[in-house]
């Protein structure tokens, strides 16, 4: 991933800490001289952390680790975390869940260079890429082909393929197991919810820099009872895939204020979240818009710093947030088959 854009990511979830200068001020009275320092205790050298990434971007365990480390007692012979798997990919970076062993978050950062293809260079072809298990995650925390065989949810991609085709080997990456959550495949994965994703990749026609969160979501459902509950299928032979009740994107744009300032940037963000479910073509966008707030509050995450989201437009103020229903898979249809059994 260039460093770029690792820069700009870093912005979205950084905030501006200020600090502050102590003035000290010293008597001019004559006094005795004071006795000397006791001796400094050695430096404590910090030991490096438990889980790591290495150069691939993938988790490792340090290999020197010991009982003497600087945990609690109470963490001598072991520490359940939680881990967070970062992954660092060509394309995106996500954010992975060992418990729901799917991401807990996605992001990316879209440009309209980057989503033309590369001059002189073959670009990703989806038509050469596979499913496949993510094998940088534990063994017992990782989502399996197996899960997926006739569980009657499609392998939702959270960066869609279609964002990804700088190179075959960025849009390989999308096709990893830890990229996916299991998402209604007629009339949401494959419709609705893949307009969307188009409706993101258009706004870079409109500005200099899309950002994008996609994160999966397990909200609340008030029963007859009168009482809220959360109730979600897991699929898998044992159980093991988490599905989903809702997804959100949540979107942040810049463009300049204007060609004479172009260092000044304007910010649009907005956030969509919308159920696991079938979903009409003619639903307008606009009916799952939530404030930004609303999905960080039940994702458990900052996506943006408060200076951010106080000082940004709504991204419906700053462009129009309607979808083009293409039926992207009808190409395709007489074509499809069932997931394949895993090998």
């Amino acid at each position: 991933m260039p460093s770029a854009v690792i820069v700009h990511a870093a912005v979205f979830t950084a905030g501006v800490v200020l600090g502050g200068g102590i003035a000290a001020a010293v008597s001019s009275k004559t006094a005795p001289p004071p006795p000397p320092p006791p001796p400094s205790p050695p430096a404590r050298i910090t030991p490096p952390p438990i889980v790591g990434l290495d150069a691939a971007g993938k988790t490792s365990i340090s290999k020197e680790l010991s009982v003497e480390s600087n945990l609690p007692v109470q963490l001598k012979y072991g520490n359940p975390g939680p881990v967070s798997d970062v992954l660092i990919r060509k394309a995106y970076v996500a954010g992975y869940d060992r418990r729901l062993r799917h991401p807990a978050w996605t992001a990316e950062h879209l440009t309209r260079a980057s989503l033309n293809k590369p001059d002189g260079e073959p670009s990703g072809d989806r038509q050469n890429s596979k499913f496949i298990e993510d094998e940088s995650i534990p063994s017992m925390f990782r989502a399996r082909l197996q899960d997926y065989f006739r569980s009657g949810y499609d392998r939702g991609h959270m960066v869609p393929a279609a964002d990804a085709k700088s190179s075959q080997a960025a849009m390989d990456e999308t096709f990893l197991l830890s990229n996916m959550a299991p998402q209604v495949g007629d009339g949401f994965n494959r419709h609705y919810w893949a307009y969307l994703e188009d409706w993101c990749r258009r706004l870079t026609g409109s500005f200099q820099d899309v950002y994008i969160f996609t994160v999966p979501l397990y909200l609340p459902r008030q029963e007859a009872d009168g009482k809220w509950r959360v109730t979600h299928e897991v699929i898998g032979s044992p159980p093991n895939v988490a599905v989903p009740t809702h997804f959100a994107k949540v979107v942040l744009t810049t463009k300049p204020t204007s060609p004479s300032t172009p260092d000044v940037l304007e910010l649009s963000t907005g956030a969509f979240v919308l159920p696991n479910a079938v979903i009409k073509d003619e639903t307008p966008l606009q009916s799952f818009i939530v404030p930004v707030d609303a999905v960080e509050r039940a994702a458990g995450l900052t996506l943006f710093s408060d200076a951010v989201k106080s000082g940004s437009k709504h991204i419906c103020q700053t462009t129009k947030c309607d979808v083009i229903v293409r039926r992207f898979d009808d190409a395709q249809k007489k074509g499809r088959k069932a997931i394949a059994a895993p090998k």
